[in-house]
């Protein structure tokens, strides 16, 4: 994929398994691939159109949440096993068919799918999934590249960003097993005492797979990125990804409202003065991750329209080489 580097994209956060498991068909156009959360902006054609040529694809699971294929009670790690393991199923299955690539990522180097698919890493996004911390190096052989401990909601692992919990016993053990395998910590959920733990126990560089600047917002929502966390993730050479939520590119707006391409610049821009350079930060954009296509920024419709993005941001001076290291440089320098 390397020659390929400069004409495509890398997204940093995708919710492919869990948008099939909500019903969507993949296989089918944004405006014929059913399900919720439409109008649609991602399928495989979609990707393809961009071209997205590599991401981090989610296993995307709900402690306690409504939709019985992604959800399990909370504190059932049976369940919650169950749950990500269907999710598991489904990338294999589309790498069997040739649709993607799986694997060769990090700490996994087992690939599965034919040269020249999407290239895809598994992101597991709440650790529940993971019975105990001994079990992860099961889900790396099944091609888990990174781990985002908790969602919104706490897990048995950590707090995510509704709380103010930290990181639990069994979630200090997490982090010493994801470190002695290399696999990636993603931030982007934690809540700030459970960030403050982490970066307490691993020296290890992290990610912020779809995660924006606070101080750009109410500068109270954990869901967004101190200026002080920022700082430390760039420190460590690690890469924050833009997410394209109209909600969390401009404070304020109200449903159907859409955030403009320049609210989006502000916050790659930021990331980039907190960090003293432009290698820090790259695309997370959670396309359909919860929310439609009318909910992101103005002008951007679906993959195809990424460009715009960077018209944006070369009109702020970007040169072809900063361009190109958000566009794809700077994920696949961190995470092949």
């Amino acid at each position: 994929m390397g020659e390929r580097a400069s004409m495509t994209w890398f997204d940093a956060h995708l919710d492919l398994a869990y948008l099939a498991e909500l019903g969507r068909d993949l296989e089918c156009s944004p405006s014929e691939c059913g399900g919720p959360l439409l109008p649609a902006a991602v399928t495989f054609s979609s990707l393809a159109e961009g071209p997205v040529g590599a991401c981090l694809a989610t296993i995307f699971t709900e402690p306690g949440g409504e939709r019985a294929s992604v959800s399990y009670p909370a504190g059932d790690a049976e369940a919650a096993h169950a749950a990500g393991g269907r999710q598991v199923q489904r990338y294999h299955a589309w790498a069997r068919a040739g649709r993607i690539r799986l694997g060769g990522f990090g700490a996994v180097k087992e690939t599965w799918g034919p040269e020249g698919a999407q290239r895809v890493g598994i992101l597991l996004e709440g650790a529940d999934p993971i019975r105990t911390p001994a079990e992860l190096e099961r889900w790396v052989r099944w091609g888990v590249v990174a781990v985002g401990m908790a969602w919104w909601k706490p897990s048995r692992y950590a707090g995510g960003n509704r709380s103010d919990l930290g990181l639990s016993d069994l979630g200090r053990e997490l982090v010493r097993a994801m470190d002695a395998l290399g696999v990636v910590h993603d931030v982007s959920h934690l809540s700030d005492r459970a960030l403050d733990d982490l970066l307490r126990l691993t020296a290890r560089p992290v990610i912020a797979s779809h995660s924006n600047c606070r101080a750009l917002m109410d500068g109270k929502d954990q869901r967004h990125l101190t200026d002080a966390a920022i700082r430390e993730i760039a420190r460590r050479g690690g890469v924050i990804g833009l997410n394209l939520f109209s909600k969390f590119l401009r404070e304020g707006l109200e449903d159907g409202q859409r955030a403009t391409l320049d609210d989006a610049v502000r916050h790659v821009e930021r990331i980039c003065e907190l960090a003293g350079h432009r290698r820090a930060v790259g695309l997370g954009s959670d396309m359909d991750g919860g929310f439609t296509a009318a909910a992101l920024p103005e002008g951007i419709d679906g993959p195809r329209d990424l460009g715009k993005l960077l018209s944006a941001l070369r009109g702020r001076g970007w040169t072809d080489t900063d361009l190109d290291g958000f566009r794809w440089g700077n994920w696949a320098r961190f995470l092949f």
